[in-house]
């Protein structure tokens, strides 16, 4: 018997190869008149152009780093309130989304970012319209009103309403420069997305039937993103797949790989698809269920067995780090430790504590 559930997804989606063409309509629509373009520096170039083509564009942002700041957010907000702009676009990956967010949030609102970040001022209930093109096949940050930001080394997951896109344009095309290795890693953390968003305890069926097909899609299309950047079939199958990734994890939130990741990415220096990717076929192993069984029959895989052994040919495929031993002197105590603590353990359908964690990172050494 299905159970009570509500599902809210308030993003307007524009998808398809060489929908960036629309982004003076899409901006028009939402009333958006000056604005700040954020990006990193390899779309600098890009960002640039589209300033040249459209005069709602008065500023570049195009410092955003990996492991997003703060600093950036403040940057942003800086930029925003001196141009008085009405509006952001974020185009890139997950870190210039999750840092245009921030700031869109919080640019017409009192108070610096620090306090927002640390919890000592509430965000407001309305920010700016954001627009966000992603730009990689694999964050989901485009649909989500979560920002993954840094303040040195204390890394947040912060979840608002007001990080809501406004508008997302997913244009596949964007994706054909992307490099393998970072294919890879994004598309194995659209993959997390999907896999955790099935498996949490907050999943609902229509979060459930994006899950299942964006994990169909990872299965037949990463390989072939990877091994071919210019196959525009399997990249529009990825940014779909990641697309509807973000969307499955949205409300259900993700769990242990997640969770596990964040310590990965600070103290180890994962980047983070590959930081939940180090764990991912371990917990499809733990996990493992009736409800997973299922979604192993529906996207081609005999078992579950058989999907974790595949999510380790993809990292292998790529040369990513699979054992401890790839990185270095670990700490195992602080490490599992880190990991039972971070929140998003909380979600995961085996209760996951550090002796199990333990045990999990060791038959990884």
């Amino acid at each position: 018997m299905v159970e009570e559930f509500i599902y809210r997804q308030p993003v307007k989606i524009w998808f398809g190869a060489g929908e960036l063409r629309k982004l003076p309509d899409v901006l028009s629509e939402l009333g958006i008149t000056r604005c700040v373009l954020v990006c990193d520096r390899f779309l600098a170039g890009r960002a640039e152009q589209l300033k040249a083509e459209l005069p709602e564009i008065r500023a570049v942002f195009s410092d955003v780093e990996a492991n997003p700041q703060l600093s950036g957010v403040e940057d942003v907000v800086t930029l925003l309130r001196e141009t008085e702009s009405d509006g952001v676009i974020g185009l890139g990956g997950g870190s210039t989304l999750d840092t245009a967010k921030f700031a869109a949030a919080i640019a017409k609102a009192p108070g610096e970012a620090i306090e927002y970040f640390r919890g000592k001022r509430a965000f407001p209930a309305a920010g700016l319209p954001i627009v966000t093109v992603p730009t990689t096949a694999g964050t989901g940050s485009e649909v989500t009103q979560v920002s993954v930001v840094s303040h040195g080394r204390e890394k947040k997951t912060i979840n608002q309403p007001v990080f809501m896109p406004k508008a997302a344009i997913v244009d596949p095309t964007l994706t054909l420069s992307v490099p393998p290795r970072t294919t890879m890693n994004t598309g194995l953390d659209a993959l997390a997305h999907a896999l955790e968003g099935y498996w949490s305890r907050n999943h609902q069926p229509i979060s459930d039937l994006l899950a299942i097909e964006a994990v169909r899609l990872v299965l037949e299309n990463l390989e072939a993103a990877f091994q071919d950047g210019n196959n525009l079939e399997a990249r529009t199958n990825m940014s779909l797949a990641a697309l509807l990734g973000g969307l499955s994890f949205a409300l259900p939130k993700t769990a242990g790989s997640h969770a596990c990741s964040y310590p990965l990415s600070e103290d180890y220096h994962l980047p983070h698809g590959e930081a939940c990717a180090f764990t991912l076929d371990s917990f499809v192993r733990i996990n493992a269920d009736a409800r997973l069984e299922l979604l192993c029959q529906r996207t081609g895989m005999r078992k579950t067995d058989y999907l974790a052994d595949k999510i380790q040919y993809f990292k292998e495929l790529a040369g990513l780090r699979t054992r401890l031993s790839d990185l270095g002197e670990v700490d195992l105590d602080k490490l599992c430790r880190d990991c039972a603590a971070h929140p998003l353990m909380q979600n995961n359908p085996v209760v996951m504590d550090e002796d199990r964690l333990r045990r999990m990172f060791e038959a990884l050494r």
